[in-house]
């Protein structure tokens, strides 16, 4: 698999149509995000090698345009002296390393283009990575609050105040009917009472009256 397919396949359209497919879209996002994350870190290495090829081309230019520039020198130094064979040699190795600096310049501004082209991949790569993990925020917190009305939806469903009504009537009747039969079991145990019982009750009674009497007869008076 290329190192950037999923930056050429990666547009939002396919991350929509992936969500809408999806049975769990925050499972199918996270997979997606740790596949881009995979993907990313490959190519950081790709990326980091190719650096690598550049600057050894650049380090290996830079050093015949030093050997060009010394032997140069030596050559001025020698004809200087009058000294013919040294002055040759020195040209001689001025040209093969100005054939060597040459070569290596070409390959030092082709690696150095390739490895810019694959910093700006890289770069995009990152940003859609960025955006991925925003939209998966905004999806994570759609998800809940959809999942949450619709829980409260279901509640709500089961939830009839027709039925609670008709349920409180039923206790209300309920109430009412031992209510009653509490009335009637105490008249039912009044009547059950003895003769003598109901004179105790009275006299009882009169004895009261007899008291209530007197204490308000102590004060018509006063």
């Amino acid at each position: 698999m290329s190192l950037f397919k999923r930056l050429r396949d990666l547009t939002m359209s396919n991350v929509n149509a992936i969500i809408d497919k999806a049975e769990d879209p925050i499972k199918m996002t996270e997979q997606y995000i740790r596949d881009m994350q995979q993907d990313l870190e490959d190519a950081e290495k790709a990326v980091a090698a190719q650096i690598a090829i550049e600057k050894r081309f650049k380090q290996l230019y830079e050093e015949q345009e030093a050997l060009v520039k010394k032997r140069d020198e030596q050559a001025h130094t020698a004809a200087k002296a009058q000294n013919v064979d040294l002055a040759r040699r020195a040209l001689e190795e001025k040209k093969a390393a100005e054939a060597k600096m040459g070569e290596y310049k070409v390959n030092y501004e082709q690696n150095k283009a390739s490895a810019d082209n694959l910093r700006g991949k890289l770069e995009e790569m990152r940003r859609q990575l960025t955006e991925m993990k925003n939209k998966r925020d905004t999806l994570v917190a759609r998800y809940n609050a959809a999942k949450a009305q619709t829980e409260i939806n279901n509640a709500m469903s089961g939830f009839s105040s027709d039925s609670a009504a008709a349920g409180m009537k039923r206790m209300e009747e309920k109430m009412l009917h031992m209510e009653a039969r509490a009335e009637a079991s105490n008249e039912m145990a009044n009547k059950g009472k003895s003769l003598d019982e109901e004179f105790r009750e009275l006299d009882k009674k009169s004895a009261v009256d007899d008291e209530l009497a007197a204490l308000l007869k102590q004060y018509e008076n006063k």
